[in-house]
């Protein structure tokens, strides 16, 4: 079997990974993803472009294994949430969000032996309640999301921010769609129940 690696350092990602209890190892990409923001600018094709890229420059070092990259955008009225940095913009981004919907736009792409490419994108709908501007701050001190894309942790207390979420599969909000991935991963003959 070939090793399987996530072409990550995220520690959302990572975790996610690790609960499907199969043996993977964590590479930096080092793509440069700066680089493709400037050049494309269609969501879509972006995240689907830094998904590809990631696990390609992994593969490039690593092609007897199986690599995993991912990408995910938050959009909003059609401009890309960025990540805030600040508390400052990150009040500034919650009081634009608050009452209102937006998308998370997550791509897959995983490389492997022999030329094998999957690549699959999941689109999530999400709707945050109304908010005052102490909750904001409220939220802002306990989860720190200074360093989150829509200045949230959804899989923390950032849950509380929402009214509703529409999407097919819940961890592809955390950045990696488990049920996809179960499912060719299984296919690639990863021992999953």
């Amino acid at each position: 079997m070939s090793p399987l690696i996530l072409a990550s350092t995220s520690p959302y990602r990572k975790e996610l990974l690790e609960r499907l209890m199969i043996p993977f190892q964590t590479h930096d990409s080092q793509v440069d993803e700066d680089q493709f923001k400037n050049d494309i600018s269609d969501p879509l094709v972006l995240t689907k472009t830094l998904a590809f890229e990631k696990a390609k420059s992994v593969f490039n070092h690593k092609d007897d294994s199986y690599i995993i990259g991912g990408d995910q955008i938050g959009l909003f009225e059609n401009q890309i949430l960025g990540k805030p940095k600040t508390k400052e913009n990150a009040v500034v981004q919650l009081r634009k969000l608050a009452g209102k919907t937006h998308e998370l736009i997550t791509s897959t792409c995983i490389l492997g032996p022999n030329g094998f490419v999957y690549e699959w994108t999941n689109h999530t709908t999400l709707r945050m309640r109304s908010l005052t501007l102490e909750e904001i701050k409220r939220y802002i001190d306990k989860d720190d999301p200074l360093n989150c894309a829509g200045s949230y942790k959804i899989e923390s207390v950032g849950i509380s921010l929402f009214e509703s979420i529409q999407t097919e599969d819940s961890t592809a909000i955390v950045g990696l769609p488990l049920i996809e991935l179960s499912k060719v991963l299984r296919t690639l003959g990863f021992e999953l129940p």
